[in-house]
């Protein structure tokens, strides 16, 4: 009788455990950008570090799904349908706390960009590395929020395209207060610019209001 009960004990698990892995998984999509004017912002996209916030309509009470944002300032991410409401989270990204919601019901797959002002944005990039290993870039900050300073900018190089603060094989920051920027940085020393492969290259610049840092595009520079 012990052994019929111990047998049954067992199945009993064994069917539970199988019940749980039925679960549907979710199949719908959303996809977006977060965007400034309808021009992607780029961001650091390592580390999870910079996100948004999906709230299911009548579940408020549930914690939010993270959204997290890759460096090119695109989301994707698998949800069930519903209805939902996207927001932005409290003093993350480079850009004026948003308490801006984005409403829509998702069947399938959806496309939402969400709109944010950042403190700056980059533009006119140049970056490129000369046969002596010098590189040299130029690019204009410009100041989008009128009350926004500039803590520091980078210039930052990478052996992969995720090019970041956090990753890159080299990383300078300035604060010398210029808007026009010209720079010119001797990287024959890495012994990773000498050597074969494929290099990366991204500026990035960081307010003193925000947590993270906006940044440019990536450009191939070897």
């Amino acid at each position: 009788m012990k052994n019929i009960l111990i047998i049954m004990t067992v199945l009993s698990l064994l069917f539970s455990a199988c019940g749980k892995d039925n679960y549907d998984q979710p199949t719908s999509t959303i996809s977006g950008q977060i965007s400034y004017k309808g021009k992607p912002i780029g961001v650091r996209g390592t580390g999870e570090v910079v996100k948004l916030q999906l709230y299911q309509e009548g579940f408020e009470l549930n914690a939010p799904v993270q959204v997290y944002v890759g460096q090119d300032g695109s989301f994707k991410s698998k949800i069930f349908d519903g209805k939902y409401k996207l927001i932005a989270t409290n003093n993350n990204g480079p850009w004026l706390n948003s308490t801006d919601t984005v409403r829509f019901e998702l069947k399938g797959s959806t496309t939402v960009n969400y709109e944010v002002t950042p403190y700056y944005t980059i533009e006119n990039v140049k970056l490129s590395l000369d046969a002596n290993q010098k590189l040299t870039s130029s690019f204009t900050i410009n100041k989008v929020f009128d009350n926004a300073s500039v803590n520091y900018y980078m210039l930052l190089v990478s052996r992969t395209a995720f090019v970041d603060d956090a990753t890159n094989i080299f990383r300078k920051d300035y604060q010398d207060g210029k808007m026009e920027i010209s720079l010119s940085e001797d990287l024959s020393q890495l012994k990773e610019v000498s050597g074969s492969g494929p290099l990366f290259a991204r500026v990035g610049v960081r307010a003193n209001a925000g947590d993270q840092a906006v940044y440019s595009e990536i450009i191939k520079i070897k």
